[in-house]
């Protein structure tokens, strides 16, 4: 396990406070990027769906550095490694705001996703040891309520910029974020020594566990069916509920909010019953998702489908609390990697999603992908809790 030797007084509200403002910024880019589309597809001369593969751009750039990082900064000090991961981050997004052309955009929203596994999978696990292992799913989810938080102000705000400043102000506000939140962690975080026998060869050992991969698969799958719909939410507010696009934001907020209380709201749970989170977690989703499809016509009923699928959001506080019991002493790369199985899923939906439109099913067909998504992802985790109750029996003395 980690040496958790510190040189500093800790204050674990401060210390929440700076990785929090991390995890704000890179929910801000993730999610205002996504509400972004239609603006940045008009003003670049490109397709919605095409315009889309600058979400995917940014996930595979997380679901390929997530578990880079992790592995070759095995043996770097905690601290130390979030602002750089945080300097990145900030260079990436600041050069999106300045891309010139669609290509150049791609590989700058690449670049941003790099450090974004990293610091979540580092900044969770600096969260989780400062308090007691029945209280790890709520520490980490106060770290992850900057996400939340930026998808209830962050997001409408860079949304609201983009309209009335050109999109490219969105990237560059994140930029001003990330470069706030190295200051803090170089003030508030805790000094956390890399474990003396850390190693990447060790690190890559979580790859060789199934509960491991499974989880993770669960991740990559069930997490989809959100980001299907919520990439194309604002295309169907405008396109089938027929509304204005400035009442897009406050539609972001609403899922905001059902994402920041549901992050909070199954953290709770998970601490008490996290198997049982996961799957009822999973549920909700699939049932959400599928309202989405029947009810988008209405902006009420779209509003309250839209702060449903966002509390299903929680889910993934509960699955990075459980790579924690699973991954052994590969800790970092298995923290890292929940963040790239997330991405997947940010790319996998959206894909789906954009090509269902492109054959002509509409915008709600993204709500049916969506469900389906959550219940393959659920599909997943019941085999994982199967094959782990069997290697828990076997392991058992006689």
């Amino acid at each position: 396990m980690t040496n958790h030797s510190q040189t500093k007084p800790v204050h674990p509200a401060l210390v929440t406070l700076a990785l929090a403002m991390g995890a704000f910024a890179i929910g801000t880019t993730e999610f205002a990027a996504m509400s972004l589309v239609p603006f940045f597809a008009r003003d670049l001369g490109l397709s919605e769906p095409e315009a889309g593969h600058a979400i995917s751009a940014y996930a595979l750039g997380v679901v390929v550095g997530a578990p880079v990082i992790a592995v070759l900064a095995a043996k770097i000090e905690r601290r130390k490694l979030l602002i750089a991961l945080m300097a990145i981050f900030a260079i990436g997004n600041g050069i999106s705001a300045m891309a010139a052309s669609y290509p150049l955009l791609l590989i700058c929203r690449f670049i941003s996703g790099l450090p974004h596994g990293a610091y979540f999978g580092i900044a969770a696990l600096v969260a989780a040891s400062m308090v007691p292992a029945n209280k790890r799913a709520q520490s980490v989810a106060m770290v992850m309520s900057g996400l939340t938080v930026a998808t209830i102000i962050g997001v409408p705000v860079a949304n609201f910029l983009g309209q009335e400043l050109g999109w490219r102000s969105g990237f560059a506000v994140v930029s001003v974020l990330a470069v706030i939140t190295m200051a803090l962690v170089a003030l508030y975080a805790p000094v956390q020594h890399a474990d003396a026998s850390a190693s990447p060869l060790r690190e890559l050992g979580a790859l060789r566990r199934p509960q491991v991969l499974l989880t993770l698969l669960t991740g990559a799958i069930g997490f989809g069916g959100l980001f299907c719909v919520y990439t194309y939410v604002a295309s169907t507010m405008i396109e089938v509920t027929g509304v204005s696009e400035r009442l897009v934001p406050a539609v972001l907020a609403v899922f905001g909010v059902g994402m920041t209380v549901g992050n909070l709201f199954w953290a709770w749970v998970a601490d008490r019953a996290q198997t049982k989170a996961a799957i009822a977690a999973l549920l909700f989703s699939a049932v959400s998702l599928a309202l989405f499809s029947l009810l988008a016509g209405n902006i009420w009923t779209l509003s309250l489908v839209v702060l449903l699928i966002g509390f299903g959001g929680g889910l993934g506080t509960i699955l990075q609390t459980r790579l924690m019991d699973v991954a052994g002493d590969a800790q970092a790369l298995a923290a890292a990697a929940h963040h790239s199985a997330f991405n997947m899923a940010n790319a996998l939906g959206p894909w789906l999603g954009g090509l269902a439109i492109s054959a002509g099913y509409g915008l709600t067909s993204t709500g049916w992908i969506g469900s389906g998504l959550a219940l393959g992802g659920l599909a997943i985790f019941l085999v994982t809790i199967s094959l782990h109750r069997r290697e828990t029996l076997h392991a058992a003395p006689a």
